[in-house]
């Protein structure tokens, strides 16, 4: 069942059954201030770059499903009877409802008895607060008098506080209201120097700032006594939750329209200046910015600024391809979400939610795939430089780090042995995409500590020493507490109650007769990827002891896969403390996984020999499902203390089989290096979400954005999506199409033309906006191969080889690419 459309001329879906499986959901904002909106306009607002704080709730229960947060609600004075644009949370039945989720905006419309009201929620650029701009229209014959009525609920600023220390939270509501503005203050008068404000540009009939007052006592969000008596009662919050609402009385004749601004937002005063009186907040610095955002003519300008601004940042790469769906996703909604993956991370991280132990190290790294082209090139570089500041003189890192402090920290535990490899990647993409070698020479610290420090290249150097000096029995890497897979644990020492698996390995150390045992194939191929690319690098610096130092690293790890990890017909996982192999045909359970071959694949090891192309064979033949590439077969059915928390969970669920969709992203990759490029777009298109917007009841999750997980085969709800949004699936399904299927790959040297395609395709365009230049290109398949580039000319002159020129001079040119 579908239960919206893409409106492709837009750029937005279209939701037209606000009964979606799942709320499906939009973020706002593209910095600091961000807002999570639902279809039906429900969700939250947080601040990220002061300590992630919350603005307004959004329960992590949330039951019933999609409750709280931010709500209209329309009172008909002459019926009594009231009404939700956005359906919830009242859920009455609506003569026309539509949900449009654009780039950075989300219109909500709903109509009832002749009063329509469509209300487009947005954050504008480089701003601290969310525009609601409301229109509400008389589509009746008569005049209607009506009231409406705004609600938030406001978060006592740090969410996981707030959910718990209720002792204490509840005695702290304090607001100030001034004329249609209500500001939150809770602890303002102490330790805070940070408020939240409510506004609305017309003058109110009344408002509430206490929630129980505003919904009444034992009352839900679908049932507020003020909504339903018609009044607000003036309320005044002194503790437990305080909210801000406004009530608005107005009359339209036939046909009229009133148009009426909100404004949720945060601001900061400094210490010296936090009162304008004794107790009283300084409006002083705020009133300019509400004031602007609360006329209409100022916030519609600032949705065009916003619309410009992500017209920019998706138009630096746009495919006309033979298949519409590869189309949308990769000239929009794929680029939206990994702009948003930049931002907000990962699920697991708690970032989001306000109770967050950091960033991911390896997600902060593996997110500049999908973002590098797009994000401004300052703040890759930092990221890359703070990232490098958080590890330690041995080469080990932090697993996370707090964006906004810089610092690494621990709650997770230490010692995941992929974390130093990203850093390498990551700086080779960077560099790939800005042409910057200058980073290299950059200062960073060694875990934070001013006082110890070395360029960016040492970094990448003892990276790669860390991997050498820390191999296992076969000569394969080390995996430590976890390797991507964080539920591979193969050092745990004991696991209680509340307990992470990640985080129980405090006595099992690198060199003890636990650790210096468990090897990861994953690992090892990310190795010799990473380790080639620093042999790049050290090329350019000419730096031969040092390239040559990688090229032998690298060389001496392809050759321990070979020997050791080959298992007649696919690679194995990994080793164990046993030394006993992991996703192995001796195995009874879980005797082939994706993620190793998904880097031994883009590794290239195996190729020369036919063991690459068997092993995916073997990937395609025993993973691949109707639905994507389940992560491992046959599921375990029961717990392997020795092998962690992968065996702990429901067959089919996770990464016990499940179909985790990051993985297809690289198996899509390792099919495009040896050439089949049927196969590869039949693993991009098993996991596309427009590709499964026709079975949205199975899939539930938002048919524009890509999931971290899908149930597997072993599961009753196969097909089943989990975890949407925030997920690295973006990145690997952008670098997958972008650079490999249709084979545009940034250089160190410029960009190379390599094309694994359809053989049914004649050819496709791309225009691809790169280092102050842009190059149209047009790809054509006479030959109807599915890789191979037979010539390349570049505005009407032949070029030799594949690598266009690096013009750098602000003008587009024309590149014609002929295959076979």
């Amino acid at each position: 069942m579908k239960y919206g459309h893409f409106d492709r001329s837009r750029r937005e879906y279209v939701i037209r059954n606000p009964a979606t499986p799942l709320p499906w959901i939009n973020y706002l904002g593209t910095q600091e201030f961000f807002g999570m909106i639902s279809n039906s306009g429900g969700g939250y607002c947080f601040m990220i770059d002061a300590r992630k704080r919350r603005i307004t709730r959004y329960r992590y229960n949330n039951v019933p499903m999609d409750s709280g947060g931010r709500y209209l609600y329309v009172r008909d004075e002459r019926t009594r009877k009231f009404w939700a644009p956005g359906w919830m949370p009242v859920k009455a039945d609506l003569d026309f409802y539509e949900c449009r989720h654009g780039l950075g905006y989300t219109v909500i419309t709903g109509e009832k008895d002749g009063i329509r009201v469509a209300t487009r929620y947005f954050v504008p650029f480089n701003e601290s607060c969310e525009i609601w701009e409301t229109d509400v229209t008389n589509t009746g014959r008569g005049t209607r008098t009506f009231t409406l009525f705004s609600f938030v609920e406001f978060c006592l600023w740090e969410a996981l506080n707030d959910a718990t220390n209720l002792q204490r939270t509840l005695n702290l509501g304090e607001v100030e209201i001034d004329g249609s503005t209500i500001y939150h203050v809770t602890e303002y008068r102490e330790r805070r120097s940070h408020f939240a404000y409510f506004a609305a540009s017309e003058k109110i009939d009344g408002y509430d700032t206490d929630s129980e007052a505003f919904l009444g006592r034992y009352n839900g969000f679908h049932e507020p006594r003020a909504v339903a008596e018609g009044r607000s009662g003036n309320s005044v919050a002194c503790g437990w939750n305080p909210c801000g609402s406004h009530s608005i009385r107005m009359t339209l004749k036939p046909g009229e329209t009133k148009k009426l601004n909100f404004l949720l937002g945060y601001a900061e005063n400094p210490e010296d200046e936090k009162f304008s009186a004794p107790g009283v907040l300084n409006k002083k610095r705020v009133r300019a910015t509400i004031g602007k955002y609360l006329k209409r003519r100022n916030s519609e300008q600032a949705f065009r600024a916003l619309a410009r601004e992500w017209d920019d940042l998706t138009g630096r790469f746009q495919a006309e391809t033979p298949y519409e769906n590869l189309n949308m996703m990769v000239n929009t909604w794929n680029q939206y979400q990994c702009v948003t993956t930049y931002n907000m991370a990962r699920s697991t991280s708690y970032y989001e939610t306000g109770i967050g132990r950091g960033i991911g190290y390896r997600d902060a790294c593996q997110d500049l795939y999908g973002a590098v082209h797009i994000m401004p090139p300052e703040r890759s570089r930092q990221r890359i430089l703070d990232l490098a500041a958080i590890q330690w003189r041995n080469g080990a890192t932090y697993h996370q780090y707090q964006p906004l402090d810089k610092k690494g920290n621990a709650t997770i535990g230490v010692g995941f042995n992929d974390d130093p490899l990203w850093l390498i990647l990551g700086t080779a993409t960077y560099i790939k995409e800005t042409g910057d070698w200058s980073i290299l020479d950059e200062q960073a610290q060694f875990d934070n500590n001013p006082d110890e420090t070395a360029t960016l290249y040492e970094h990448l150097i003892i990276s790669v020493r860390h991997i050498m000096r820390n191999r296992g029995p076969h000569g394969l890497p080390l995996i430590g507490r976890a390797d991507w897979n964080d539920c591979l644990n193969l050092i745990m020492t004991g696991i209680k109650p509340g307990d992470t698996f990640q985080g129980d390995a405090t006595h099992a150390s690198l060199n003890d007769e636990i650790g210096s045992v468990p090897e990861s194939l994953m690992i090892a191929g990310q190795f010799v990827w990473a380790a080639s690319e620093f042999m790049r690098m050290a090329e350019h610096r000419k730096d031969a002891k040092n390239a040559r130092m990688a090229a032998r690293a690298a060389q001496a790890m392809r050759d321990a896969i070979v020997r050791h990890a080959w298992d007649g017909e696919w690679f194995v996982r990994a080793f164990d403390r046993f030394g006993k192999k992991i996703g192995s045909r001796h195995n009874a359970e879980g005797q082939i996984f994706a993620e190793s071959h998904g880097w031994i694949g883009m590794a290239e090891v195996g190729k020369e020999n036919g063991m690459l192309a068997r092993a995916l064979d073997a990937v395609k033949e025993r993973l691949f499902s109707r639905h994507g590439i389940v992560l491992q077969q046959p599921a375990y059915t029961a717990y392997n203390f020795y092998w962690g928390e992968m065996t702990s969970y429901p067959p089919g669920v996770k990464e016990n089989a499940g179909i985790f969709c990051q993985p297809t992203g690289w198996l899509t990759i390792s099919e495009c290096n040896v050439g089949r490029g049927d196969r590869a777009m039949e693993y991009y298109r098993s996991i596309c979400p427009a590709e499964r917007e026709e079975i949205s009841d199975v899939h539930r999750c938002e048919p524009y954005v890509y999931a971290q997980m899908i149930a597997g085969p072993d599961s009753a709800r196969f097909g089943e999506a989990k975890n949407s949004w925030l997920t690295g699936t973006a990145a690997s399904s952008f670098l997958a199409v972008s650079q490999y299927i249709l084979g545009i790959k940034p250089g160190y040297d410029g960009l190379l033309i390599d094309p694994c395609i359809p053989k049914e395709w004649d050819g496709f365009k791309v225009r691809r906006r790169f280092r102050n230049a842009v190059y149209r290109i047009e790809v054509t398949n006479p030959s109807h191969v599915s890789k191979g580039v037979r010539s390349v000319a570049v505005d009407g002159r032949k070029i030799e080889g594949r690598t266009l020129p690096d013009f750098r001079d602000g003008k587009t040119h024309k590149v014609e690419v002929v295959m076979g």
